[in-house]
C-alpha cells in the first residue's frame, strides 16, 4: 500500500506539471492559428476522449504527463511534390502511397514521404497504410500551409516553443504567492527557539520565486562545468527520488505538497531550456540557427542530435536512479 501511494503521488506531480507545460504550447499554438490535432493527458498511445473542432482531447492508456500534437513542426524543408499530393488527396479523399505514385508519376517512396508529412500536418488520417483526407482541411494548399507551425514568422514560433516553460514558471510563482502570502509558514528563531507563523507580501513572495528560479538555473549551468558536474548530478534526483519526496510532502499536508510541485515545476521548466533536441531549448537553438543562416537545418541533422541528446539523458537517468536506490531503498 505504501508503494502504491508513493507511485500515485509521483504520477500526480508529473502528470499535472507536464500537462500544464503542454498546455502552454497548446494555447500559444491555437492563439496563432496553428492546428493541434491532439491534446492528451498521458504518454502517446491508445486513448479515449472527444473531438472538438480540429483537436481531440482525452486520456491515453498511460496517464503520465501529457502532450500536444502541434502540426507542422517537422524539421527540414517541405517534401517535394507535397502540394501535388495534397491536391490529389483533396480531390480523391482516400489513397495509399502506390495510388499517389501511379497518379502523379513519382516514386512510391516520395509519395509515402509526402503522405507522412501531410499526416504530421493533420491533413490526412492513416489506417493500415491507407490515408484519408480530413474533413476540416482547407480548400487550397496555401490555406492548409498557413495552419502549420512552420508557416509562422520566427517570433511566433519562438513564443510557441517557450510557452510551455513560461507556464511552468508561472504556475510555480502563483503557488509561491498563494502559500507565502495567504497561508504563511513557520519560522524557528535559533537564538530563542521560538516558532512564529509569518507571511510575506506579494512582492516578497514573487522575489522569493525569482530567487528560487535563479538557484535552479545556477544548478543546471553547473552541469556544463566539468569541475561541478559530478556534484550537481549527485545532488539531483530521479523519478524514484521525486516519488519518495512527493509522498513525504503529501503526508505533511496539501501546502507542503503544492510547494514541492512548484519547485519541481521550476526544475521542469528550466531543464527544458537545455539546448539539446528534442527539448524546447534544443528546438529554440535550431530556430536561431535557421534565422541566422536563412536555411532550414536538415532533418537528419536534427534527428542525429536528438538521438545523442536522448542518450545523454538516459545516461544521467541511470546514474541518478542508481544513487536514488542507494539513498532511499538500500
Amino acid at each position: 500500500m505504501d508503494i502504491l501511494l508513493t507511485i500515485a503521488c509521483c504520477v500526480i506531480v508529473l502528470s499535472v506539471l507536464v500537462f500544464i507545460h503542454e498546455g502552454g504550447h497548446f494555447i500559444a499554438s491555437r492563439l496563432f492559428g496553428v492546428r493541434v490535432t491532439e491534446f492528451m493527458l498521458g504518454l502517446p498511445g491508445p486513448n479515449i476522449g472527444f473531438k472538438h473542432g480540429e483537436t481531440k482531447y482525452g486520456v491515453t492508456c498511460i496517464p503520465l504527463g501529457g502532450y500536444a500534437r502541434v502540426c507542422g513542426m517537422e524539421a527540414g524543408n517541405m517534401k517535394p511534390h507535397l502540394k501535388r499530393v495534397y491536391e490529389y488527396m483533396l480531390e480523391n479523399k482516400k489513397a495509399n502511397a502506390n495510388d499517389v505514385s501511379n497518379a502523379l508519376n513519382i516514386s512510391e517512396e516520395a509519395a509515402s514521404d509526402c503522405l507522412f508529412e501531410l499526416f504530421q500536418w493533420g491533413s490526412v488520417s492513416e489506417n493500415k497504410d491507407v490515408f484519408t483526407i480530413n474533413k476540416f482541411c482547407k480548400k487550397t494548399f496555401k490555406e492548409e500551409y498557413f495552419c502549420q507551425y512552420r508557416s509562422l514568422p520566427f517570433w511566433k514560433r519562438i513564443i510557441i516553443l517557450l510557452a510551455g516553460i513560461f507556464v511552468n514558471l508561472l504556475f510555480a510563482m502563483i503557488i509561491f504567492v498563494i502559500l507565502y502570502t495567504l497561508v504563511g509558514f513557520d519560522v524557528k528563531y535559533q537564538d530563542t527557539g521560538e516558532i512564529a507563523h509569518v507571511t510575506m507580501n506579494p512582492l516578497q513572495a514573487i522575489q522569493y520565486g525569482f530567487n528560487y528560479i535563479w538557484l535552479v538555473i545556477q544548478a543546471v549551468v553547473k552541469l556544463f562545468n566539468p569541475a561541478t558536474a559530478a556534484e550537481t548530478v549527485n545532488n539531483s534526483t530521479s523519478l524514484i527520488g521525486i516519488a519518495v519526496i512527493s509522498k513525504s510532502a503529501a503526508e505533511r499536508g496539501i501546502c507542503a505538497f503544492l510547494e514541492f510541485m512548484a519547485m519541481i515545476s521550476v526544475s521542469l521548466g528550466i531543464m527544458n531550456l537545455l539546448p539539446i533536441p528534442p527539448l524546447d531549448g534544443g528546438k529554440f537553438i535550431v530556430e536561431i540557427i535557421q534565422k541566422i543562416t536563412g536555411k532550414n537545418v536538415p532533418e537528419r541533422v536534427v534527428t542525429l542530435i536528438s538521438i545523442v541528446g536522448i542518450a545523454l539523458f538516459l545516461l544521467l537517468f541511470i546514474i541518478m536512479i542508481r544513487q536514488d536506490i542507494q539513498r532511499f531503498i538500500l
